[in-house]
This record gives C-alpha cells, structure tokens and sequence, in this order.
C-alpha cells in the first residue's frame, strides 16, 4: 500500500514538470467576453456659416454649423451669378419611376450637431431635385448650382419638416446641375437626407 502510494506521488509529480501549465489550467473557469457594438462618433468641428456676396437671402441665418463636404468634388467653370430666392413650398410627392432618376446621395444629420451645412456634387442632366426626409429636420436653406454659374436658392425659412419625399426644385427645361447645397438641423435624434436628381 505505501508502494502504491509513493508510485502515485511519483507518477503526479512527473505530470506536473511534464504536462505545460496552460494545460493543467484548462480545468479553470473560462471567461467568455462577448463583442460589443462600437458606435464611432465623428468629433463636432463647427465653423463660421459661409455666404458669398450676392447672397439673396437678408434674414438672420446660423452663425455656426458643422460643414459636411461633397463625396464629389465638382467644379463650377463659370463666376457665380445668384438668382432671386424662391420660397419653398413644402408638397409630399410621389417617387418618379426608377429609370427616371439619374443621380442620389444621403447625409445624416445628427440632432447634437445644431445646424449642419451638406454638400453633394452631382454634376449631372435632369429637370427636377427632389428631397427625400427620414425623420424630422428643420431646414433653413438650400442652393443649386448649374452649370453656366447660377445659383437658384431656395428658402425654406426655417420651417421644420418630417418624414416625406418633396418636391425640391423643378427645372421643367433641363439642366446640368453641378452641386446642391443644403443647411439643416436634425429634430430627430438623427435624420437622413436624401437627394435626388430626375430626368
């Protein structure tokens, strides 16, 4: 009985310089980390609302905003000449069919930014821009850029609006559209601003 103790003592002690650590501690209570979901903010840089002369809007607009730049970089040939500000109607519309629609581009618009100035590059034909909302926002003003330099902006006079698809400007003889540039504000926790370009 004492051999066959001191043979399992000897066997043991053997195991133990033998067998790797990482093993012996494979018996040990694992502990399971589960991924979480990282939402990544973007860092808020607001900066000072630009306007170039001849802007026809004279009411009090935002002073800052945080500037979200086109995906597209477009550039405009000719000097920039403003037209008279048309007053934004507001009108639910119905999507044009698919094959009508030639360009679209999104931003999200965060509710704590405050006011946000997105640009998109189109740099393409059509004859209406149309301006689809998921969520609520409150829209100052928005400016159209053609191509031989003018600038047709739109006054929505900072109404707030919500979800829908409206009419956002209509060109019914067709024109080259350079860039669209829109200044909102999410009323929302965050709203998506869609816009598209028909023919």
């Amino acid at each position: 009985m004492k051999r066959l103790r001191l043979y399992f003592l000897g066997v043991t002690v053997l195991i133990t310089m033998v067998v790797p650590p990482n093993l012996l501690a494979g018996q040990r209570r694992r502990v399971v980390v589960r991924p979480t979901r990282v939402v990544v903010r973007r860092p808020v840089a607001r900066t000072k609302l630009v306007v170039r002369k001849g802007h026809p809007i004279r009411r009090v607009l935002p002073t800052t905003v945080v500037v979200r730049p086109a995906r597209h970089t477009v550039v405009v040939g000719a000097p920039l000449v403003y037209s008279a500000p048309l007053l934004w109607t507001p009108a639910v519309v119905a999507m044009p069919a698919s094959d009508r629609l030639v360009w679209q581009d999104s931003e999200q618009i965060e509710r704590d930014e405050g006011w946000v100035d997105s640009n998109f590059g189109i740099d393409s034909h059509g004859n209406a821009l149309f301006l689809d909302l998921n969520g609520k926002a409150r829209l100052s003003f928005g400016e159209v850029t053609f191509a031989n330099g003018h600038v047709q902006v739109v006054d929505f006079n900072e109404q707030t609006h919500g979800s829908g698809l409206y009419k956002f400007l209509d060109f019914a003889d067709g024109r080259n559209v350079k860039t669209v540039r829109i200044v909102a504000m999410s009323e929302s926790d965050n709203t998506r601003m869609t816009v598209y370009l028909s023919k």
